[in-house]
């Protein structure tokens, strides 16, 4: 069990900021930036592209109408998504909000030629269906 099922069971508290029958968004408790949110699907699922294309979209839906929320109750350039899910075994929408590049950052940067660049464009778009 996932420490985000056990927010969503209410075994561990949570600042909620959202919630309807599938999903739940609350506040980072490490956050990037002020009112860096966490949108979490109720049932535990590790990651993001094995979830079915409707979850996938719902799951879209409902983040954006958690960022709308946030880009009006926050002070901020825009809202930054992003869905790593390496930390926890739980698929979680990273919704933050910019107003410089540092609010994003979640690890160290790696840097690659134009030459790496291209050759790795290249090679994603050719397996892209």
């Amino acid at each position: 069990m996932s420490i985000f099922t056990k927010i969503i069971t209410g075994e561990i508290p949570c600042y909620k900021v959202a919630e309807d029958a599938n999903y739940i968004a609350f506040l980072d408790i490490n956050p990037n930036a002020k009112g860096h949110t966490l949108v979490v699907p109720k049932k535990e699922e590790n990651k993001l592209f094995d979830l079915s294309k409707e979850d996938y979209l719902s799951l879209m839906d409902f983040s954006y109408r958690v960022a709308k929320a946030l880009e009006k109750a926050v002070d901020c350039k825009r809202v930054g998504q992003s869905v790593i899910g390496l930390e926890v075994p739980h698929i979680h929408v990273h919704l933050v909000p910019l107003n410089t590049m540092a609010d994003a950052q979640f690890t160290k940067k790696v840097t690659l030629t134009n030459d790496e660049f291209v050759a790795l464009a290249a090679s994603i778009s050719a397996k892209f269906e």
